[in-house]
This record gives structure tokens, sequence and C-alpha cells, in this order.
């Protein structure tokens, strides 16, 4: 899959409404078929900061995701609410899902 973070530092003006104002992008996205997961989570050490984990099933639905109309949409209205050019990693991994995390096993309960 290809695994992608990015960050998004937004104008403080708009920190708040950014969720309704990605939301459209956000749907969309969530409703291509390669999409895995579009997860938006904000800072707590800076709450103009928003970090996007978002995964795609491989090359083609990653390349259908940045072709896409709503991308592009996306491309000529969120950088008026950006303080600065998001920064991202993106990586391809060997998995399909989250891994559970065994260092901080959970032990079943009951």
């Amino acid at each position: 899959m290809i695994f992608i973070t990015a960050k998004f530092r937004v104008l403080p003006e708009d920190a708040d409404r950014w969720p309704e104002i990605a939301r459209e992008f956000t749907e969309a996205t969530r409703g291509e078929p390669g999409c895995l997961w579009f997860d938006w989570s904000r800072s707590l050490d800076d709450p103009t900061e928003y970090v996007l984990v978002e995964a795609f099933r491989d090359d083609d639905a990653g390349a259908a995701h940045v072709q896409s109309n709503h991308f592009r949409a996306a491309q000529q209205s969120l950088p008026a609410h950006l303080a600065e050019t998001p920064r991202i990693v993106n990586m391809k991994v060997p998995h399909d899902d989250w891994s559970a995390l065994g260092e901080m096993a959970v032990p079943p309960k009951g």
C-alpha cells in the first residue's frame, strides 16, 4: 500500500474551521475505491497544525486520487487557508491494514 502522512499548518483564523473547510475533499477521498483510510488529527502542541494519515491500496489507487476532480478542486481551494506548504512523508509499505502494536498489547478483559 501507499502510506502517507502530511502536516498541514493552517492559518490561525481558519484552524478551528479546518475540518469543515476540508470536509468535501475528505469525504470524496474516503469514497474512492482504492482509499484505505484518510484521517485528520489536530496537533496537541500546535492548534494550527493538522496531521493527515492516509493510505491507498496501490500505485493505481494513488494515481487515481491525484488525478481526481476533488483533488484538483482541493489544490485550488485549500492553499488559501494554509500558512505554509504542507510537509509529507510518502512510502510504499508491504501491508494492507494497520498492525497491532505488540509492545503495548492490551490483555484480554474479563
